[in-house]
């Protein structure tokens, strides 16, 4: 397709476009692939077009995904009215904050203006940027600086099964940010450099995080990892866990940071959604995504995900 020629694709990427694909289904589709090849199957990429309706009004980008890689390759300049009107093909308002695929009158429209034109003036290939810089100290006070001096806030640490309803409730019971159930939330932290080079303190939670966090695995090999950790000792204590849906939702912050998630930059960028020590009601799993700013939950079946654990001060 004239259209890649503009575009830096990795030699494994394949020249064609899955139409039915948007963000949250090439996460399932890759996290399966991942974990059914044990991992060492990581090369396979594909590219699809979906409409980004987060921000004031949609955008429409082509993405490039794989099990560890995803990325945005450009943005695609289609008609606003257009936009709009697959979203409402999908029975959204134009007010609903999501991820869409591409309808018939879109995917006709990008064949036409995008895809077969060699210098489409409606496709921008977006810009490299520099790899972000991860750090810790850099970025956080040292403990007893964080200038807190408010009650501590004790967030529910126990595992849990939650429907739909009681994760809305939740949300907005402790004003925790998410894009889809409550956008004008906000949790303030207080966060310090622990002074390890490995952890963080909330001392408004009382609770200590990797700054890091565990690999994309599936949930039995993590609970192995887990244990493996504390038996190790990692910096220096062995009851490390999966934080709760409340503890993990605590951390979201409003705006996306210079990594391009909803988390404070002193956490690396290289677990952008993890596990929480939460079932879903009736089935499934619910994950907290910082890159997209929001929980959801995915099949048991593709139990795929990264992971930041946590434990309590003392």
């Amino acid at each position: 397709m004239d259209m890649f020629k503009k575009l830096k694709l990795s030699q494994t990427t394949a020249a064609d476009i899955e139409w039915e694909m948007t963000p949250d289904l090439a996460f399932c589709t890759f996290s399966a692939k991942g974990l059914r090849d044990a991992l060492t199957n990581t090369d396979e990429r594909v590219c699809y077009f979906f409409i980004d309706n987060y921000g004031d009004e949609p955008k429409l980008y082509l993405m490039e995904r794989g099990t560890r890689y995803v990325n945005i390759l450009a943005e695609v300049k289609a008609p606003l009215t257009m936009m709009n009107d697959c979203i409402i093909d999908h029975g959204c308002t134009l007010s609903t904050k999501d991820n869409f695929p591409v309808n018939s009158t879109l995917r006709a429209w990008l064949l036409n203006e995008v895809i077969e034109q060699e210098n489409s003036p409606f496709l921008i290939p977006a810009v490299e940027e520099e790899p972000e810089k991860e750090n810790l100290g850099e970025t956080l006070p040292p403990i007893g600086k964080t200038g807190f001096n408010g009650d501590k806030v004790h967030l529910p640490a126990e595992q849990s099964t939650l429907g739909d309803g009681q994760i809305e409730l939740l949300v907005t019971q402790w004003n925790f940010y998410d894009a889809k159930l409550n956008p004008q939330g906000t949790f303030d932290n207080a966060l310090a450099d622990t002074g390890d080079q490995f952890t963080v303190t909330d001392e408004r939670t009382g609770l200590i995080w990797q700054w890091a966090g565990l690999d994309l695995c599936s949930i039995r090999k993590m609970t192995g990892d887990i244990e493996q950790l504390n038996k190790e000792g990692f910096a220096g204590y062995h009851d490390w866990r999966m934080p709760t849906v409340e503890e993990a939702m605590s951390l979201m912050e409003p705006v996306q940071n210079t990594k391009g998630l909803y988390l404070h930059p002193c956490f690396s960028k290289e677990q952008p959604f993890i596990f929480v020590a939460a079932r879903r009601k009736p089935t499934g799993y619910w994950f907290v995504d910082y890159k997209q700013g929001k929980i959801y939950w995915s099949s048991g079946t593709v139990p795929g995900g990264f992971c930041r654990l946590c434990r309590n001060v003392g």
